[in-house]
């Protein structure tokens, strides 16, 4: 099997890591940071806002199964791409989206997806998404992965990560692992 990796920022990564582990030919989701200027960040320095990190998944998959557009279409479907460093309650740099790529390829495809979105006004608002190069992505702290999966029944996962949980059953259901 041949694997690739796609890199998304959406806000909180215990969210984004939820959706994403509910994909079809998603392989692994791994919660971390990435974008930033800091070698090893931490949590507790990305959350101050000035390591110029986002948090993000890095999601392993096999492009036999599901293709890295299809993976962008999830992703823009269950976070808000046009509010400029902000989802929700979270606020800041550390909680922008952005689409952070590997390759020429994988650029090409952010960019023409949200020029996509644009043109046709299907946010009602401009995206405000990043396209970064990746440069390195850093592992997020053990306590944060498999977040919902430990949590589902606490208030944030039942009112934040539910939602789009449910966007996703809602907008893709043939995407859903079964």
């Amino acid at each position: 099997m041949t694997t690739e990796t796609a890199v998304f920022g959406g806000g909180c990564f215990w969210c984004t890591e939820a959706v994403f582990l509910d994909v079809k030919g998603v392989t692994s989701v791994l919660p971390g940071y990435a974008g930033g200027g800091v070698p090893d960040p931490t949590y507790e320095q990305v959350c101050t806002g000035t390591t110029g990190h986002a948090e993000v998944v890095e999601i392993k998959f096999d492009p036999d199964e599901v293709s890295f557009d299809q993976l962008m279409a999830v992703f823009f479907a269950t976070h808000d791409p046009t509010t400029l460093n902000r989802q929700g309650a979270d606020v800041g740099t550390q909680y922008r989206s952005t689409v952070l790529y590997s390759n020429a390829e994988q650029k090409a495809q952010a960019e023409a997806m949200i020029s996509e979105l644009n043109d046709t006004g299907v946010e009602g608002k401009p995206v405000v998404t990043t396209v970064e190069p990746l440069d390195k992505f850093y592992e997020a702290e053990k306590y944060h992965q498999q977040f919902y999966a430990r949590n589902s029944s606490g208030m944030y996962c039942q009112f934040v990560i539910d939602p789009k949980l449910a966007k996703l059953r809602g907008k893709f259901p043939e995407r859903i692992r079964r």
